[in-house]
């Protein structure tokens, strides 16, 4: 027995250890078995997962942004734990709507709530409302697949006119003036955006707004709203879309260039192109500020930032949860969760696959909203 309560453990510390491979892992498919629950909330376990009186099974929508990193997170917790966590992934439109319609334990979210979407929680949060916690940041970055072109540099103005399709060739002269050393075929763009309401598009397009006014007058918000381009479903059907297209480009986060993709860097102004990373989007989420009110930690980022080394087009995911008036059968297993996901171990994993930590300010913050769930 002493022999098997040591492997689960290590299973426990192994979950992390491999979690960067974990990209696109369906959530509901992960192999739950009758983990080491009682002993993975001891204090002298190897993981500080504390399960509490976690138990059943969670089901969760909205930001398929934060998918690769909840998917890392739910094999952790649901090893230590024996709770089933299935996150759809299906956008943070659908994420909020489900959740407004009492569908979910929690919502992930790339914006914050709107008023009239948090008037409508207050339906489902009984005595409550619905709350913004930022847990995951991260790079947006710009995917491309164009031959010859191994380091390429754009700035807002550029990103504009490529997704207003005022722009249509990679060989343009605007795109060469910013890559003088670069081989540009004469090669049509195809400009990839999300089909589906998502908060990348709004974070994206709020970056076009205010970095290149003059080049793109659309209101934004989660819904694409320029002409033309190709268009498909999440962060992952808009890299695969980007992968399978030559002179491709998409907005996607940095967890999704992989095989093959390449993400531009960024003339914002600074000494040098920014390139999307971990610590690049972390330093401009620390230039952040807190807007929200009471518990709710909903945060303005600086979207024309031209600080070294910050990289402008960053969102923050927020976990969409009552304040007050949870369901009662959810709320051990879906605090339990969100104090793993925001304790210094659950931020640790975020690195290690494209995304960024929240700044030590502000996650200190959530983890006290988050003692307080009710």
């Amino acid at each position: 027995m002493k022999l098997q309560r040591m492997n689960r453990r290590a299973l426990t510390l192994g979950a992390l250890a491999v979690s960067g491979a974990l990209a696109l892992t369906a959530c509901g498919s992960d192999d739950n078995g009758s983990s080491a629950k009682s002993s993975s909330s001891s204090s002298t376990n190897a993981s500080s997962i504390k399960c509490d009186n976690a138990k059943g099974q969670l089901l969760a929508d909205g930001s398929s942004a934060q998918k690769n990193a909840i998917d890392a997170w739910v094999k952790a917790f649901s090893q230590a734990c024996g709770v089933q966590i299935n996150y759809k992934g299906g956008g943070s439109g659908a994420g909020v709507t489900s959740f407004n319609q009492g569908q979910l334990a929690f919502a992930g979210s790339d914006s914050a709530l709107k008023p009239e979407e948090v008037t409508a929680s207050k339906q489902v949060c009984s005595g409550g409302q619905g709350i913004d916690l930022p847990m995951v940041g991260g790079p947006l970055a710009l995917g491309y697949n164009v031959p010859g072109a191994d380091n390429l540099v754009l700035n807002a103005s550029t990103i504009a006119k490529i997704f207003n399709g005022q722009i249509t060739k990679w060989n343009d002269p605007a795109i060469k003036a910013l890559n003088k050393s670069a081989t540009l075929p004469d090669l049509k763009i195809q400009a990839f955006h999300r089909s589906d309401e998502s908060g990348s598009t709004d974070n994206f397009t709020k970056y076009l707004i205010a970095a290149a006014p003059a080049d793109w007058k659309y209101s934004g918000g989660k819904a694409w709203q320029a002409k033309g381009g190709q268009s498909a479903a999440g962060s992952a059907g808009v890299a695969a879309g980007v992968k399978q297209t030559a002179g491709a480009i998409g907005y996607f986060e940095l967890s999704y260039v992989a095989d093959g993709l390449k993400a531009v860097s960024i003339d914002t102004g600074a000494s040098a192109p920014v390139a999307p990373s971990s610590d690049s989007a972390t330093k401009a989420i620390a230039d952040a500020q807190v807007v929200g009110t009471g518990s709710d930690l909903a945060l303005k980022l600086n979207y024309t930032t031209k600080a070294d080394g910050a990289y402008p087009i960053t969102l923050v995911t927020y976990e969409i949860i009552c304040d007050k008036g949870n369901k009662a059968a959810t709320l051990p297993a879906t605090k339990a969760f969100l104090t793993y996901i925001a304790s210094e171990e659950g931020q640790k994993v975020l690195p290690t696959i494209s995304y960024a930590p929240i700044p030590d300010a502000i996650i200190t913050k959530v983890r006290s909203t988050i003692a307080g769930l009710s």
